[in-house]
């Protein structure tokens, strides 16, 4: 994938995640848990600008073509797979790895287990993005 596709996609992905997290929006108050509802939109909404953001400076991040695309699939899995994970526990009603949005509410162990599991592999995955492009960003020259 050329630097400069890669650049859009991740602009186009910004702007969609950011239309499904004002779309979460509207019906946050229908959700199991409506705390957690306000908790997926705001997500959206942020992962959104968060990969507006990335796509401003990907032409900055100098990583082998390997790292790039290992950071673009991990920077993508990790903001959808966070608007989903979180959706899903607004939905469900789970607790277990948010406290106090899901305050007095428990799910299935089944649940707990799936959102847990899906919220663990969206810290992974950012952190793996995050500290990539953070690498990439690095000074490589005096100027």
């Amino acid at each position: 994938m050329a630097m400069v596709d890669s650049r859009r996609r991740l602009l186009w992905h910004g702007m969609f995640l950011f239309i499904l997290g004002l779309c979460i929006g509207l019906v946050e108050q229908q959700f199991s848990n409506p705390r957690m509802g306000l908790a997926a939109h705001l997500e959206g909404v942020m992962n959104g600008i968060l990969l507006l953001a990335i796509g401003a400076v990907w032409m900055e991040v100098h990583l082998s073509p390997r790292n790039k695309a290992l950071a673009y699939w991990a920077v993508l899995y990790g903001t959808y797979a966070n608007l989903v994970v979180t959706t899903l526990a607004a939905i469900l009603g789970t607790a277990a790895m948010s406290p106090f949005t899901g305050a007095g509410r428990t799910a299935g162990y089944w649940q707990e287990n799936l959102v847990t599991l899906g919220f663990v592999t969206v810290g992974v995955a950012m952190m793996v993005a995050a500290l990539l492009i953070l690498w990439g960003l690095r000074q490589t020259s005096v100027r």
